[in-house]
C-alpha cells in the first residue's frame, strides 16, 4: 500500500473533504482547543470558520476517554482500528482510555454479493463456481475491513472465507496521511506530546494496517502458529486452503466452535471450565516465553473452545516476537521483582528498554523506585499477585524514568494481562503468575546449558578469529597512511563551551574597566585645566567625561553582582 505524507500528496477534493470531516467530529465531541493548537489553518485550507457541529446532547457528562473513542467510533475503519491498537498499549495510553477503546467495535452492513463475487473472481483468477460448490450470499460476519461468508469447496470441505471490503485501501490511505500530517503538527505545536513522538506511532500503526490488509500474511501466521503446537491435542488451529486464498481473499477451515466467556454455557456443553483454563495458562506461557510467538489480542472473540476442552484461536491478523534475548531479559525482571532484588530488576530492565542519548537514567533512583514498587505490588503469596496490577504500576515507572519500552515487549504484557482476565473468569483459583514460574525457571537456567555454553563458545571464539585476522591488515593500513603523511587525528574538545565563555566575560569586564578609568583619568584633566567649553568654571567635556565613566561603571558593579561575583 502506497503511503506519502500529505506535504507530497496532492490536495485532491477528497483529501479536503476528508480532512474536513475529521476536524468536524473532533469538534463535535469537543476537541477544538486541540484544533486550535495545531494551527491547522496555516497548512490545510479547509475552511475552519465554517465548521460546526452539534454537541452530543450531555457532553460535560462524558469523560474525556468517552469522547476519544465516541469520536474515533464515528470517524470510521482507519479510526476504529488505531483506537484497537491504543488499547493494546498502556505504554502510550493511561488505563482508563485502555478499557474505554477496548469497547471499539464496528457494527458494519455487508457489501452486496456481486463485490463479494467480483473481488473473489479477481483475486483467485477463476470463477467463484469453479472454487466453491457452494457459497452462501448471506455474511454471517461484517466488520470494517471485511466480512465472513459460509462455503463449500468443490471436494465438500466446510469453509468460511473472508473477502476484503473493495477500496478500503484507498480509504485507509487517504487517512494514514492526514493523520501523518496531525502527528506532524502535534509535535511542531504541542511540546508536551512531543515526548510520545506521535509521528513514529502513526509509522508503526501504518505497520499494523498493512499486514492486516495483507491476508496471505495472517495465512502464515497461522501455519507457523499451529506448526508449533502440532503435537499438543490441547490446542487447535483451523487450516487455511492456500488455492482459494490471496492477499484480499482467506479461506478457513469452518470449526464448530463454542465461545469461552460464559462458564456456564460451557458446563451446559459438558465441557470443564477449570481445565479449560488451565489449558489457556499453559498456552500463553508456552507462547511467551518458549516460542516466542504469540497471538496478540486473545480477548474472548477470538477464544474459543471444541469438545473435549480442546481451545480453539481464530483471527490471527495482530500478532507479536520476542526473541530469546527479550524473553530471558524479562524471565530475568520478573524473576527480581517476585524475589524482592531491585538492584537485579533495574539491571534487567535498562537492558529491556531504551532512553534518548541525552537523557542518562539514574541507576540509583531507578533502584529505590523498583524498591518501592515491589514493596507495594508484591504480596508475601505469590499466589495473590496480579499481573494487570503489576503491568500498570511497571509502565508508570518506566514513564517517570523516560525509559521505552519494544512494543513487542509492551505487546507481549499486555496480551498476556488480557489471558489472564480470561482465565481468572473460568477459573479464580487460578494464578497465571504462580503457574508461570517454572517457564520463568527454565528460561533462566536453559542459558546455563552445555550445548548452549559450547555453541556461544565457539560463536565468540569465531569472531575472535575474524577480528584477530583483520586486525594485521588495519595495522598494516595504519602504518602505510603514516609512512605517506596521510594520518590524520581529530580531537573533538568537549566541556569548554563554559571556560571559554568565562574567559570571553572576564575579558569584556576588564575592558570596560579601562575603558572608565581612562575616561576617570581624562576628565579630571580636562576639569583640572578649564578645558572649554567651561560652565560655572568647570569644563563641560570632563563632566560628560564623568557621567559616562560613572554609568560604565554601574553597568560593570550590575554585571559582576548578578553574576554572583564581587
Amino acid at each position: 500500500m502506497a503511503f506519502h505524507t500529505i506535504g507530497l500528496v496532492s490536495r485532491t477534493y477528497r483529501h479536503i473533504s476528508r480532512y474536513r470531516r475529521i476536524l468536524s467530529v473532533l469538534i463535535k465531541y469537543g476537541f477544538g482547543e486541540l484544533v486550535d493548537r495545531l494551527k491547522i489553518a496555516q497548512y490545510v485550507e479547509v475552511g475552519l470558520r465554517t465548521l460546526s457541529g452539534r454537541h452530543p446532547e450531555r457532553l460535560e457528562t462524558l469523560s474525556l476517554a468517552q469522547r476519544v473513542r465516541m469520536a474515533l467510533q464515528e470517524l470510521g475503519p482507519t479510526f476504529i482500528k488505531l483506537g484497537q491498537v491504543l488499547s493494546t498499549r498502556p505504554d502510550l495510553v493511561p488505563h482508563e482510555f485502555i478499557t474505554e477503546l477496548a469497547r471499539l467495535r464496528q457494527e458494519v452492513p455487508p457489501f452486496p454479493f456481486e463485490q463479494v463475487r467480483e473481488i473473489i473472481q479477481t483475486e483467485l483468477d477463476r470463477p467463484l463456481e469453479a472454487v466453491y460448490e457452494h457459497f452462501d450470499p448471506r455474511s454471517i460476519a461484517a466488520a470494517s475491513i471485511g466480512q465472513v461468508h459460509r462455503a463449500r469447496l468443490r471436494d465438500g470441505q466446510e469453509v468460511v472465507v473472508k473477502v476484503q471490503r473493495p477500496n478500503i485501501e484507498k480509504v485507509i490511505e487517504v487517512d494514514l496521511d492526514i493523520l501523518l500530517h496531525l502527528a506532524t503538527l502535534v509535535e511542531k505545536h504541542i511540546p508536551e506530546w512531543k515526548l510520545h513522538r506521535p509521528t513514529r506511532i502513526v509509522e508503526e500503526f501504518r505497520r499494523v494496517l498493512e499486514r492486516e490488509l495483507d491476508f496471505g500474511i495472517e495465512a502464515r501466521h497461522l501455519e507457523r502458529f499451529a506448526s508449533q503446537f502440532r503435537d499438543d491435542d490441547t490446542i487447535y488451529i483451523p487450516k487455511v486452503f492456500r488455492q482459494a486464498s490471496s492477499r484480499r481473499v482467506l479461506t478457513l477451515e469452518y470449526v464448530p466452535v463454542i465461545p469461552v466467556a460464559d462458564p456456564e454455557s460451557l458446563r451446559a456443553a459438558g465441557l470443564d471450565p477449570k481445565e479449560i483454563a488451565r489449558r489457556g495458562a499453559e498456552l500463553t506461557l508456552k507462547q511467551v516465553f518458549v516460542n516466542g510467538f504469540f497471538h496478540a489480542d486473545p480477548h474472548p472473540g477470538n477464544v474459543f473452545v471444541l469438545p473435549g476442552n480442546v481451545i480453539c484461536l481464530l483471527d490471527f491478523g495482530m500478532m507479536g516476537r520476542l526473541d530469546r534475548r527479550g524473553r530471558e531479559d524479562f524471565a530475568d525482571l520478573a524473576y527480581s521483582i517476585t524475589a524482592g532484588d531491585p538492584a537485579h530488576a533495574a539491571n534487567a530492565l535498562l537492558r529491556l528498554t531504551t532512553h534518548e542519548e541525552d537523557l542518562e537514567p539514574d541507576l540509583r533512583r531507578l533502584e529505590a523506585d523498583l524498591a518501592e514498587f515491589i514493596d507495594l505490588h508484591i504480596p508475601a503469596v505469590v499466589g495473590e499477585l496480579n499481573f494487570g496490577t503489576l503491568l500498570r504500576g511497571l509502565l508508570d515507572l518506566v514513564r517517570r524514568h523516560r525509559l521505552t519500552i519494544p512494543p513487542e515487549l509492551v505487546m507481549m504484557m499486555k496480551a498476556a494481562a488480557t489471558a489472564e482476565r480470561l482465565v481468572a473468569q473460568l477459573d479464580p483459583d487460578l494464578n497465571l503468575i504462580q503457574a508461570a514460574r517454572p517457564y520463568v525457571l527454565r528460561l533462566r537456567l536453559d542459558r546455563f546449558r552445555p550445548d548452549r555454553l559450547l555453541r556461544q563458545t565457539v560463536e565468540t571464539g569465531g569472531e575472535l578469529l575474524h577480528l584477530a585476522r583483520e586486525i594485521p591488515g588495519g595495522l598494516r593500513d595504519l602504518l602505510r597512511q603514516a609512512k605517506r603523511g596521510g594520518l590524520k587525528i581529530n580531537f573533538e574538545h568537549r566541556g569548554l563551551e563554559r571556560l571559554l565563555e568565562a574567559h570571553e566575560r572576564a575579558s569584556n569586564r576588564l575592558s570596560l574597566a579601562v575603558v572608565t578609568a581612562s575616561l576617570i583619568i581624562g576628565s579630571s584633566l580636562m576639569v583640572h585645566w578649564h578645558t572649554p567649553p567651561v560652565w560655572h568654571q568647570f569644563s563641560v567635556s570632563g563632566l560628560i567625561g564623568f557621567l559616562a565613566a560613572g554609568g560604565l561603571g554601574l553597568l560593570l558593579l550590575v554585571s559582576i553582582v548578578r553574576h554572583g561575583r564581587l
